[in-house]
């Protein structure tokens, strides 16, 4: 049995001291007060250009999201449809340079090809739009007159990747002071060598940089903090000398008695508080969030964590938001990956790209196994100006900051150094750029795996030419049986799918083979783009378990039925008259529905009509089934309150069917697994649409641009069920202490910008997204014409 150990005690920046009075580091977010404009005029970098005609908006900030939609636009289905182009931001910077003091702007991602300038000067360039920036403008700024930064961004060659990228300062920037001896950037490194019942052994690595021109001493003082904030361990290490415009590694190594382990079920995170103190006092600090486990993939059982063998129940996920594009609020993310985890799913795919230092940071806190990939292509194109163009000259670097910005972070378990890369198919190429990602990821990180989505890898010959051996988990996209084989054919070989389809055929072999680690389904959410097969007017990939409004859909129903850890149960109608054999009169006998055998290839599923909603077009007597999603071992159904009988779970995981008569009213379904209490759903016909309701999953919004509430809207009848067909105008109003940011009705065709107050329903149902402004109440609104408004109160929250 061989073994990849990935036996570390992990980290995540979470920000850092601010103490002026010791002269410490000093943070300074750069959010409000930016000018912009969507064009690219000359001179736009110098100092004195006179911007008062631009508009003023806050960073994060994707301008593309707002549209307009154009069949023409020459990112195309690619980019869903959504402009591209050149624009520029400038913001003057409040500060007042000190001598012995050092000056970095940071972003956390430029979509794309960037140039950064400071008072007239140009400080740096990058053309990928995911990695994040840092530059030192101290000699750039100046004490006699204001000191102004412009940044342009240039999403104008497109399409430059195959899913909406967005545009624009799309993630967080700061304004960072330091000492001249100081930390470098992503410099500290924390690991454990030893995690053990009695106890574990911490060490954290820092990289100090020496600006000065003069050698110093120096000082590292570390202090760890356990999750309830009581210290447990401190050790303070001399540096005799860092000598001038230099770098120095400082080595430490803490005891800690008896940790908390990080782990899905307890997300234990620990706080390590780094200190450099030069001979004049406190130069810079860093607060460190990280957690202790011990996480490996073995090639007979798959993945374990903390001792516990673990079935990775994975989604990929692209970096938009829906309605809110590429500068997505962290309370998006916090509502869809809660609602992922109460299907069952608990690992994460970045794809195809390194996610925003936030969305890990929320992974680390809610448990989420993290799958980091860095690239998309290598040397080979996918779109015609995408990130091949730059590989060569800007892989290496790329890769090392990537790495080093993210290796802390406890929820990240495996790199991935690429995605159904095409250079595949030149066998020597590929290996070549593997040996380099793999090397430097090695270097950077020793403690975790590598891995990569394998593209047909029978095609190229993966398996056979060494290839796939290279990497430290073989991960293979789609085609399950194949990586079986894989592994058959050399059971030292650890694997993972990397990305997989939907269906139960897709499922069960992953299920069943104790050595695949698990899967990453295509997707979790759909997402703007990747439209260019299906073509316009399509606008997005509805691929999800949810939809991009974060709305549980129909496979998400069925995947909780075979990931969820508690009892679930889902009825929906299924139209395909064949579903489930014969239809019963619906008079209480039992049913005996026609169940599918196991299916041992990934034969393509039946083409069917499934449908949340009791309310088919035709209202007289004509033949439905109704089908079930629940892991509870038995499941009775009813309609209108007579019982169709009970049915066992079936082991090759297909859906439980009942045959029907259709007639008007009630389906019901329930557990009957003794202790599983009531675990119940129905379904009921509606009437004719009276009205709007409007519902929340949150009653209190926050006021900054990481806060968002979904307001959902339904037509729904005089009962208040839900009107299947309705596709009523919503108008949506926010008053009192809140705004409108966007609308939304998860629609593959709407084209209407999402910042629209108006919104037609889809399938009776539309959203609304708000934000508080300062605290108080905020009243939302929903109007149709022929409809009972809808209206809903939350606070807000400064």
């Amino acid at each position: 049995m061989r073994k990849a150990s990935l036996s570390i005690m992990a980290a995540l920046l979470a920000g850092a001291l601010h103490q002026p009075a010791a002269a410490q580091r000093i943070v300074t977010p750069l959010e409000d007060g930016w000018r912009f404009i969507q064009a690219d005029p000359e001179g736009a970098e110098a100092a004195t250009t006179d911007d008062g005609a631009w508009q003023t908006v806050s960073v994060p900030h994707d301008w593309a999201i707002a549209g307009p939609f154009d069949q023409n636009a020459r990112g195309a289905g690619e980019n869903g449809f959504l402009p591209t182009g050149v624009a520029w931001y400038r913001h003057t910077l409040d500060v007042m340079p000190q001598a012995g003091r050092r000056y970095f702007v940071e972003f956390d991602g430029i979509m794309e090809r960037s140039g950064v300038w400071v008072n007239g000067q140009h400080v740096g360039y990058r053309p990928q739009g995911y990695v994040s920036l840092r530059y030192d403008i101290t000699r750039y700024l100046r004490s006699d007159a204001p000191n102004v930064i412009a940044v342009r961004s240039d999403t104008a060659a497109a399409p430059s990747s195959r899913w909406y990228n967005g545009s624009g300062i799309y993630r967080r920037a700061r304004l960072v002071e330091t000492g001249e001896l100081h930390i470098t950037q992503d410099g500290a490194f924390v690991h454990t060598p030893r995690i053990a019942a009695d106890g574990a052994t911490v060490a954290v690595s820092t990289e100090l940089e020496n600006a000065a021109e003069g050698a110093t001493d120096a000082r590292v003082e570390i202090v760890l903090t356990d999750p309830d904030g009581r210290e447990v361990a401190r050790t303070t290490t001399p540096v005799q000398r860092v000598d001038g415009l230099r770098k120095a590694v400082v080595a430490a190594e803490l005891p800690m008695p008896t940790p908390r382990r990080w782990h899905t079920d307890d997300p234990a995170l620990y706080t390590a508080s780094i200190r450099v103190l030069g001979p004049d006092g406190a130069s810079d600090a860093q607060d460190v969030r990280f957690g202790v486990r011990e996480a490996e993939f073995r090639a007979d059982s798959g993945f374990w964590l903390n001792g516990e063998n673990i079935k990775l129940k994975g989604v990929a996920l692209h970096h938009d938001g829906g309605a809110v594009g590429a500068a997505v609020p962290l309370d998006v993310w916090r509502q869809r990956l809660t609602a992922l985890q109460a299907l069952g799913v608990n690992a994460i795919r970045t794809a195809h790209n390194v996610p925003s230092p936030e969305f890990l940071d929320l992974c680390d806190e809610l448990g989420l196994l993290v799958m980091d990939e860095l690239f998309d292509q290598w040397n080979v194109a996918k779109t015609p100006y995408d990130y091949h163009q730059f590989f060569g000259d800007w892989h290496k670097r790329d890769t090392a900051e990537m790495i080093r910005r993210d290796r802390n972070h406890p929820s990240i378990v495996v790199w991935s150094a690429g995605n159904e890369i095409h250079d595949t198919a030149y066998p020597v190429e590929a290996k070549a750029a593997l040996t380099s990602i793999m090397g430097i990821i090695h270097a950077t990180d020793p403690t975790r795996p590598v891995t990569m989505g394998l593209f047909r890898p029978n095609v190229t010959g993966d398996y056979n030419n060494g290839f796939a051996d290279m990497l430290d988990v073989v991960g293979q996209n789609y085609r399950e049986n194949e990586l079986i084989a894989a592994h058959e054919q050399d059971s030292t070989r650890m694997i993972v799918g990397t990305e997989n389809g939907h269906n139960r055929t897709n499922w069960v072999p992953v299920r069943d083979y104790p050595a695949y680690a698990g899967m990453f389904l295509w997707t979790g959410v759909d997402y703007l783009g990747e439209a260019n097969r299906s073509g316009w007017p399509n606008i997005q990939n509805p691929a999800g378990l949810l939809d991009r409004t974060g709305r549980l859909k129909i496979r998400g129903m069925e995947r909780a039925s075979w990931w969820a850890e508690t009892p679930v149960l889902y009825v929906v109608r299924n139209a395909d008259p064949n579903a489930a054999g014969e239809a019963t009169d619906g008079a209480g006998g039992p049913n005996q529905p026609v169940l599918p055998t196991m299916i041992a290839v990934a034969t393509p599923a039946p083409k069917v009509a499934l449908f949340d909603d009791w309310t088919p077009e035709d209202l007289t007597p004509h033949p439905e089934t109704i089908e079930v999603y629940s892991n509870c071992q038995s499941v009775e159904a009813f309609l209108n309150g007579a019982s169709l009988g009970v049915l066992p779970i079936n082991q090759d995981a297909s859906p439980r069917r009942w045959a029907v008569t259709f007639a008007p009213g009630e389906v019901r379904a329930e557990c009957r697994d003794d202790g599983a209490g009531a675990v119940t759903d129905r379904l009921v016909t509606a009437g004719a649409p009276v009205a709007i309701a409007l519902s929340a999953e949150i009653d209190t919004v926050g006021s900054d641009l990481d806060a968002l509430a979904y307001v959902r809207a339904r037509v729904v009848d005089a009962d208040g069920v839900t009107v299947p067909r309705a596709a009523h105008e919503l108008r949506f109003s926010v008053a009192g202490s809140g705004t409108l940011v966007a609308t939304d009705n998860a629609s593959s065709t709407d084209h209407v910008p999402f910042p629209s107050a108006t919104r037609q329903a889809q399938d009776g149902w539309a959203t609304a997204l708000v934000r508080g402004a300062g605290a108080g109440t905020m009243q939302v609104e929903a109007q149709a014409d022929g409809l009972r408004a809808g209206r809903l109160q939350l606070r807000a929250e400064p």
